[in-house]
């Protein structure tokens, strides 16, 4: 039998809610749906749900990867509010939707997609790039393109996209 929940504190259920808040805010002023936000942060809709109500139960791998999908840090503070670390994450956070005309290299695989889509999710950019690498000129990548399949490499695995 699985052992019980600790009880929420009251400090627990209000930085939660906060977190939340913040998360949901966020969310919204990019413009994400939750269905898009929870699959870039490979969590399912109803954790995202859960995240966005501040619920403290919600394990901190799935508060961490949201945060970074929305382009956040989470950090500690101490008592005075100066954060614990120094500085921000060297590493970018993949965007939600990506703009194919940011992506020539891209652009030139989605040619099937039609002239109304303007952007993908990161699985599509990825799911493209996968099936079409042998169409792909390396040597005409844009640095920009490049950090975005370093994104899409690091978010999905090694292993998914083998470039």
């Amino acid at each position: 039998m699985p052992a019980r929940p600790a009880a929420e504190l009251p400090f627990e259920r209000h930085a939660a809610a906060a977190l939340g808040q913040a998360l949901r805010e966020r969310r919204k002023a990019l413009g994400i749906s939750v269905t898009a936000a929870a699959e870039a942060a490979h969590v399912s809709r109803v954790t995202w749900h859960r995240l966005e109500k501040g619920e403290s139960t919600v394990a901190l791998g799935s508060w961490l990867a949201a945060a970074h999908v929305l382009g956040l840090d989470l950090r500690l503070l101490a008592p005075g509010g100066e954060a614990t670390e120094r500085g921000t994450s060297p590493d970018a956070a993949l965007p939600l939707r990506i703009r194919l005309a940011d992506y020539p290299q891209l652009r030139h695989l989605a040619w099937q997609v039609g002239d109304d889509a303007q952007t993908l999710s990161p699985s599509e950019a990825l799911g493209l790039y996968e099936r079409n690498w042998r169409h792909l000129q390396p040597d005409l990548l844009e640095p920009a393109e490049t950090a975005l399949i370093q994104m899409l490499r690091r978010v999905y695995g090694e292993d998914r996209l083998r470039v």
